[in-house]
């Protein structure tokens, strides 16, 4: 909504700078156009054109500065907010008494184009010297911060906002993760979040009103854990579904996103946002295991093949043992003899240990 009032605005002010400008030419030069209101319009025409490029132009900026003031310390922030104001203060009180001098008509551009220049010189200079010098000021306030020091030496990154997926939430271990200090910053749940999982408890559907219970249960429990750390953003973007809200509510914070939706997950490392896929993270931190391990696996169904069985790790990764259909609801020593990894999850496949005893003993014969 921001960006078409932007254009808009350059547009019309382009407009009337060209229409009134006609106002401002040397009367000699008025006097050769025959027709002042075809002049007129003609200037407010280059006018809008040139002042919509300047509004696309102020688009790309505005998006760039956005973008950086986002990924940007706080302390910093403010440091450069401070230079700037100092710089444009020192600049007008030195055109004070320019601006006061009366100066003839064929120079009189010279007083608004001194103001651009100086406002331009003494802004920069004071936003540069902020950036170099600035945190250093601020940390005589807070000598005793070393976590201020560090950010300050570049040392230390602040902890970005942790914006949780709707999934996440149901899926519960993003307690865990909070309990154990592994997510650090705030964590954001957006009000669309929170609107699916009240639909979802109110559903006629006793397994998703389940999900939609637990996923509010564990809000509640998040707040009276962490209190004002968890944040609510009432922000109503625009968007057809919760996920392409939740991009545009990553990309405007410049936080991480939390899901273990995959396909969510692509498509925020498409928009290069910051993500999290909890299933990813999971897979990575399991334990490796290499073919000739054995592990003590109990069978608990036949798989998709005739003889095969098919049991779990106490993570939850899937194991095919060949001829392990009769062993179903017995605990068995399983070989591995290979692993699959796919996007979903990993799949290790391995024989029953009697088995490979028997595939060594006729291979000697």
């Amino acid at each position: 909504m921001v960006d078409p009032f932007i254009l808009l605005l350059f547009l019309l002010s382009g407009a009337a700078t060209g229409w009134l400008g006609v106002d401002l030419l040397p009367e000699r030069l008025l006097k050769e156009v025959v027709n002042i209101e075809g002049f007129r319009l003609v200037l407010g025409g280059f006018g809008a054109f040139f002042g919509l490029l300047a509004g696309f132009f102020f688009q790309q900026l505005r998006k760039r500065v956005m973008k950086r003031i986002r990924s940007m310390p706080t302390d910093l922030l403010i440091s450069r907010t401070v230079g700037l104001i100092m710089g444009l203060l020192v600049a007008n009180l030195l055109l004070a008494p320019i601006l006061l001098l009366p100066l003839p008509w064929e120079v009189v551009l010279l007083k608004p184009v001194t103001a651009v220049i100086s406002n331009v010189f003494f802004g920069v200079l004071g936003y540069n010297l902020a950036e170099v010098h600035g945190r250093t000021l601020l940390r005589l306030f807070n000598p005793n911060s070393t976590e201020a020091l560090l950010v300050a030496e570049g040392i230390l990154t602040p902890a970005s906002a942790k914006i949780l997926d709707t999934s996440v939430i149901i899926d519960g271990r993003i307690s865990g993760l909070l309990e154990c200090g592994l997510l650090e910053g705030q964590v954001i749940v957006a009000q669309s979040v929170i609107d699916e999982l009240q639909k979802l408890a109110d559903s006629s559907n006793s397994e998703k009103r389940g999900k939609g219970r637990r996923g509010l249960k564990l809000l509640t429990e998040l707040r009276e854990s962490y209190g004002r750390r968890l944040v609510v953003n009432s922000t109503r973007y625009e968007g057809e579904g919760v996920d392409e809200k939740l991009l545009k509510l990553t990309e405007e914070t410049g936080g991480t996103l939390i899901t273990t939706d995959y396909n969510l997950s692509q498509i925020a490392l498409v928009k290069e946002l910051k993500v999290l896929n909890l299933s990813e993270l999971v897979i990575a931190l399991r334990p490796d295991v290499q073919p000739g391990e054995t592990l003590s696996i109990k069978i608990v169904r036949a798989g998709k093949e005739e003889s095969q069985g098919i049991g779990y790790l106490e993570d939850g990764t899937m194991v095919v043992v060949e001829s392990g259909k009769e062993a179903i609801g017995h605990r068995k020593t399983v070989v591995i003899t290979g692993a699959l990894q796919t996007p979903t999850g990993r799949m290790i496949f391995g024989k029953l240990e009697k088995d490979q005893t028997t595939n060594k003993s006729s291979k000697s014969n």
